[in-house]
């Protein structure tokens, strides 16, 4: 049987997935994956601009 608080560190909340960037505040279908894979609410074109431009 699972613990309801275990089960709770796996929940992501919905207004986190809402695919909009935190830097350019548009909607983006990429938001969301690289929320996942590297923890920033970036879309594409602002994560390869924060790559090449990290300031």
């Amino acid at each position: 049987m699972i613990d309801q608080t275990e089960d709770k560190k796996f929940n992501i909340d919905n207004e986190e997935l809402n695919n909009i960037c935190d830097e350019c505040k548009e909607e983006d279908e990429s938001v969301s994956q690289n929320l996942i894979l590297i923890g920033f609410k970036l879309c594409k074109s602002c994560r390869i601009s924060k790559t090449i431009f990290p300031l």
